[in-house]
């Protein structure tokens, strides 16, 4: 059975992989000249049970309001005239109820957690190297009610068998002492010492050699353009291939894991999914101090920013955006991440960054992303995994792929019907 998979980011990647480990013939197919050159090239590095949590929370309403006026906004809402935008937003709304909220996050953390155990089995098995670092999580809390929140949430994931651990503002500067000038800021913090670091590119890229010498086929600069369906299945991919001509190619099945774009094909085939593109910005800097920087993962919990040290390079990422498909770099968000990473940690970094990037990722309302089948019989999907894509990728490819190939999935999912 040949599987055309649709996208090489990390998500495209690993459902690759899994099929091919199970025996199907596999073609990988991508717009860009290579591997992982999407949102996978530019993460926050953060593989992170603890940052396992959807954005719509009861308090979210008023973040985004907040959002309409403020350019500093962690959350930014750019309201326009595409009604996508308008209906995807009254869902999100749907669920920023108490109980939508703690449903999503115990879904989330499960997933999470079982992605964790395989990017790390994996990584072990193929003897991957991506500068991996079980340097443990810490989440920053600014208010009192924040933490109360944490606490309440402290026992789920207890009950679910993760250790999650309250700290106080000392303690907090005592385990991690790049934070020690500015703890006075935080009411407290939690940390998940099995959370770590790793680097998605370098993790995508190795496994995309596996699947190769595995004779996995890769299709670059190939711009799928249609869905060629009839009767209920999908009989062809229209595509644009790299001498810029159109071609038709076939294949058994189809998986779309094309990340914000995702949305865009689905819809010129008829189908609707709650998809939206949500743009987040990151930044690189130089360490000048790399004793000044951060040892362990760090994530701000009202600003939505995680730091993560990786060599002589410290990586900022957040500031999250949904204005539709606008790539853009701003430059005000750009010299806002700047000034919290040197507000932050601006003893270890130099002022200026390295360089700045922004990317679209596909996010659905709930934050749960869209894994299994469509009303079409042979086209599947592994998209929406919105800021925890290399958190949780790696698990909804394996769990798809066992949908695939009629096993039972080892985790209890809210699948596609």
């Amino acid at each position: 059975m040949k599987v055309a998979v649709l996208g090489a980011g990390l998500i495209g990647v690993a459902t690759a992989w899994w099929l091919r480990q199970a025996g199907y013939e596999v073609c990988l197919i991508d717009r860009r000249p290579q591997v992982a050159q999407g949102c996978s090239r530019h993460t926050g590095g953060l593989i992170s049970v603890g940052q396992a949590r959807p954005w719509a929370q009861p308090s979210t309403p008023r973040l985004l309001l907040r959002g309409l006026f403020d350019e500093r906004a962690p959350m930014r809402f750019r309201p326009g005239l595409d009604p996508a935008q308008w209906l995807w937003g009254l869902r999100f709304l749907r669920q920023c109820t108490p109980k939508m909220a703690r449903d999503n996050t115990l879904t989330l953390v499960r997933l999470a957690e079982y992605s964790r155990t395989l990017i790390e089995q994996l990584g072990e098995q193929l003897a991957i190297e991506y500068q991996a670092r079980q340097t443990g999580l810490l989440t920053l809390y600014r208010q009192p009610k924040e933490l109360e929140q944490a606490e309440y949430m402290l026992d789920r994931l207890r009950d679910l068998g993760i250790e999650r651990r309250l700290l106080t503002p000392q303690e907090l500067a005592e385990l991690e002492p790049s934070l020690a000038h500015c703890v006075e800021h935080f009411a407290g913090a939690d940390l998940i010492a099995d959370d770590g670091l790793g680097d998605a590119y370098l993790y995508t890229q190795a496994l995309a050699q596996q699947l190769l010498s595995q004779g996995a086929e890769l299709r670059m600069n190939t711009t799928v353009t249609r869905l060629l369906c009839h009767q209920g299945r999908v009989r062809g991919l229209e595509v644009i291939n790299p001498v810029g001509d159109y071609e038709e190619i076939q294949f058994d099945y189809y998986v779309i894991a094309l990340g914000a774009h995702s949305g865009l094909l689905l819809q010129r085939a008829g189908l609707s999914y709650p998809l939206y593109p949500a743009k987040g910005y990151g930044a690189t800097f130089a360490l000048d101090n790399p004793e000044a920087a951060p040892v362990m993962g760090v994530y701000d919990h009202q600003l939505k920013l995680s730091f993560a040290r990786f060599g002589d390079t410290l990586q900022v990422a957040g500031l999250a955006e949904l204005s539709g498909f606008n790539p853009a770099l701003n430059s005000f968000r750009c010299r806002l991440l700047s000034d919290y990473a040197q507000r932050y940690f601006g003893q270890a970094i130099r002022p200026k960054a390295l360089h700045h990037w922004a990317g679209l990722r596909p996010t659905t309302p709930s934050n749960i992303p869209l894994v299994g089948r469509t009303a079409i019989k042979n086209l599947f999907l592994n998209t929406g995994h919105g800021p925890l894509g290399w958190t949780t990728g790696v698990g909804t490819s394996k769990l798809l792929a066992e949908l695939i190939t009629q096993e039972q999935p080892e985790l209890e999912f809210p699948f596609l019907l």
